[in-house]
């Protein structure tokens, strides 16, 4: 694949050094010149928060890459105010984990990408979900994402809205998955709380909550890639 013209602004929310983040950037630069400004380490859950109050240090950790000591909020801010002005589009990813259903709301790395679309710039947040038990298959991780990309960048972008795209777990032999528009399941996650005197322990199996036919956690535990449009507001 020739590289395009396209400056891209790359983070996350498991850190600069995260494996997913790598592997983005590898395919990243199929389409442009990838720029990566990601959080020194890991935020993931951090949902959008963001720093407005005190000083947060960032460094170079190479030619257009740098760390940068808070969010990705922060990261997204801080990239196209000052480190990547000229980058056109916000990729975030790829998420070690699956941000299905109501995740898009305490996700990091979707929180990313809805910044970027509230900045001007169209977005993308990358995800792999992942089965009990079975590691990750970055190989396979970059493959998809690769078509996701090539998906979404032919598509004339939507102001004011960003997509998530969540790749599937497969087994090694599995073919290679469809790509399926569908919208975000609003599902309640299932609350189960292990609670001994005055403390509390969230208990609960990600992949035994509820999915509507059709709709992103679906889509993706069933082996699809779920591809969802969205607003900063839902």
């Amino acid at each position: 694949m020739l590289e395009s013209g396209r400056i891209l602004l790359l983070t996350n929310d498991d850190g600069v050094d995260a494996p997913g983040l790598a592997v983005l950037a590898g395919v990243a630069r199929g389409f442009g010149t990838a720029h990566i400004v990601a959080p020194s380490g890991p935020r993931s859950g951090c949902g959008h928060t963001f720093n407005t109050h005190a000083m947060f240090g960032f460094e170079t950790r190479g030619e257009r890459r740098h760390s940068v000591d808070g969010s990705p909020v922060d990261c997204v801010r801080l990239g196209l105010h000052h480190l990547a002005p000229n980058a056109e589009w916000v990729l975030s990813g790829i998420n070690d984990g699956g941000n299905l259903g109501v995740d898009v709301y305490a996700s990091g790395t979707v929180a990313a990408v809805r910044e970027a679309t509230l900045l001007g710039r169209p977005a993308i947040a990358l995800s792999q979900y992942i089965a009990a038990g079975r590691p990750i298959d970055w190989e396979r991780s970059a493959r998809m994402a690769t078509r996701v990309l090539e998906y979404l960048f032919a598509k004339p972008p939507d102001p004011g809205c960003y997509w998530t795209a969540s790749l599937p777990h497969l087994a090694s032999d599995a073919p290679e998955p469809e790509l399926v528009e569908c919208p975000i399941d609003h599902s309640p996650r299932l609350l189960d709380y292990d609670v001994e005197g005055d403390r509390a322990r969230f208990r609960g199996v990600y992949q035994d909550r509820a999915r509507l036919p059709g709709h992103d956690i679906d889509v993706c535990f069933s082996g699809s890639i779920a591809i969802s449009h969205a607003r900063p507001a839902g």
